[in-house]
């Protein structure tokens, strides 16, 4: 076995017709851990001290293995066979604590990116700021990371660590770390003490090195570490703090919470791309409407969503444009919790509709206006919006249809207004209507003449519209076409 305990592997190879994660790796030959890492530590009543957990035994904790993924005990098992420390860790063994059922399952090992790879046919390797294992059963991947470092020395330019592995910006963000540790370390690179529990497959026990057990069992969300000093190394910290909070229902402590206002300047520096994802995981997991709340209270709305901030803070009292907002998020979440289809399309709708609106009125100066000006308004905001978090065109190209769909609600007269019905974001659009009625932004009536009309017969329908007379031209129906004149033939010549 090498410096890092590489695996040894026989040349006869696997047996033939047997699927190579399903079997146990008996041509691996298993190799005795060698180092005092890998020794179990004694159990502890009083928490841990510096390098020595607090180990929650078996029966002093519910987490089960039949609410573990299949594929992640099969990676703990093959890890452990072959000689590895193998902790499945994070948000799983926080949501196996609190009862919940857990979306992902990742791993932590000792095992180095190429031996864990050397371990699973099915295993790729990503990363490019941590080198990461993926370990692939069908549509579910198993996450595998190396323990990594905790503080190694930093240059007096604080930019390059002496070994060249950690890279940091002039703010303290961290850019790219490589550097792997021990488990003692590695619990110290979490982020909060609820996401840094080691579930240990060897005898089903839960290390806790920074009291994370209790924290969860008293939902409480506490930074590890200084807290201003690790929102400065990755500013993304304070948008976790408010998505695991609103999501698990945690109370953040006062001293993880008190930096972030006036470090919130700092998300002004994250790519945009990044910030994106970050968006869609704080809005579409179930808990939009607490995590709005909380990122209006800890001042990050106005870095996120600058426009939206101000057309909510210039708003007058009792308008509907905090309303829509509330509704539409508040919508997300009972279809997020009935386990039906959300889009970032409508999500981003209605929190860039306000600002819209505003940027509207502004076009049309008082008058009607006409969808094109509808449209130059929905095109500020969404070019403005990139700046801040990148939305991609397959969401604001619908977005756009869904914004220019508006004002043709309001003409129901004629079988021109049938051919709506047809159109392909009508869905999408009529459900945007719906909620602006709710909202009390346009007429409730309206919205239900156009729910109505849904279930009716064709010829109920072409009845319903021929009914109505043609009301005032506005400027939402264009310029009026002008006729043709037909050209005269020149008379044949006698």
């Amino acid at each position: 076995m090498g410096a890092h305990g590489a695996v040894q592997v026989e040349k006869r190879g696997p047996p033939k017709r047997t699927r190579y994660y399903t079997d146990r790796p008996f041509w691996l030959k298993r190799q005795l851990l060698l180092n005092d890492n890998n020794q179990a530590p004694t159990p502890s009543s009083h928490g841990a001290a510096a390098g020595s957990p607090l180990v929650v035994a078996r029966n002093e904790h519910p987490i089960s293995r039949a609410h573990i993924s299949s594929n992640a005990l099969k990676v703990l098992y093959r890890l452990r066979d072959a000689g590895f420390q193998a902790f499945l860790v994070g948000g799983a063994v926080r949501d196996l604590l609190l009862g919940l059922h857990p979306k992902d399952f990742d791993i932590a090992t000792n095992a180095h990116p190429h031996e864990v790879k050397q371990l699973f046919r099915n295993c790729r390797l990503i990363g490019r700021r941590f080198h990461l294992a993926h370990v692939r059963f069908g549509y579910e991947i198993i996450e595998v990371a190396t323990f990594r470092a905790a503080h190694t020395p930093i240059d007096e330019d604080n930019s390059v660590d002496e070994g060249g592995h950690r890279v940091l910006d002039e703010r303290g963000r961290i850019l790219r770390d490589n550097l792997y540790g021990t488990i003692e370390e590695d619990v110290w690179r979490r982020d909060f003490t609820a996401n840094a529990l080691y579930y240990n497959i060897e005898d089903f026990s839960v290390w806790d090195y920074v009291g994370g057990v209790q924290d969860a069992r008293q939902r409480i969300l506490r930074m590890i570490g200084d807290p201003e000093t690790r929102y400065r190394e990755d500013p993304v910290r304070m948008l976790r703090a408010v998505r695991f909070a609103a999501k698990l229902g945690f109370t953040i402590h006062a001293d993880t919470a008190a930096p972030i206002p006036k470090l919130a300047w700092m998300l002004d520096g994250v790519p945009p791309a990044r910030l994106f994802d970050e968006v869609n995981k704080i809005f579409l997991a179930g808990s939009a409407q607490a995590a709005f709340e909380l990122l209006e209270r800890l001042q990050l709305l106005e870095h996120l969503f600058p426009d939206l901030a101000n057309a909510l803070h210039d708003a007058p009292a009792g308008s509907g444009a905090r309303e829509l907002v509330r509704l539409g998020l508040q919508g997300t979440d009972e279809r997020v919790r009935e386990e039906k289809s959300v889009t970032p399309t409508f999500l981003f709708a209605v929190l860039m509709w306000p600002a819209i609106q505003r940027a509207f009125a502004k076009l049309a100066r008082g008058n009607d206006g006409d969808p094109q000006q509808l449209l130059a308004a929905c095109d500020q905001v969404t070019l403005r919006q990139q700046a801040r978090v990148a939305i991609p065109k397959r969401f604001t190209l619908p977005l756009r249809e869904l914004v220019g769909l508006q004002p043709r609600f309001e003409r129901r007269e004629g079988r021109r207004a049938l051919r709506l019905l047809n159109h392909p974001r009508f869905r999408a659009a009529y459900d945007f209507l719906v909620l602006r009625a709710a909202a009390g932004e346009v007429d409730a009536e309206l919205a239900k003449w156009w729910t109505d009309i849904q279930a009716a017969s064709a010829d109920e329908r072409i009845a319903q519209v021929e009914s109505i007379g043609p009301g005032p031209r506005t400027a939402s129906d264009g310029p009026r076409r002008r006729r043709r004149r037909r050209r005269r033939r020149p008379p044949a010549a006698s």
